[in-house]
């Protein structure tokens, strides 16, 4: 019989990087938006994200 090697389904940890730069730390993926916290900065008013304070 053959062996059925299991692989995890999801992977964990910091795989997925900016759309934009490609940096890894300080990332923003609520709401699926994947950025980096310097590039959601410039990009924020384009998407329609407004700073109340």
């Amino acid at each position: 019989m053959s062996q059925i090697k299991l692989q995890p389904k999801k992977k964990f940890g910091k795989i997925d990087g900016c759309l934009r730069c490609g940096r890894k730390r300080g990332m923003v993926r609520r709401y699926g938006i994947r950025l980096c916290r310097q590039c959601f900065r410039e990009h924020a008013p384009e998407i329609g994200f407004r700073k109340y304070s």
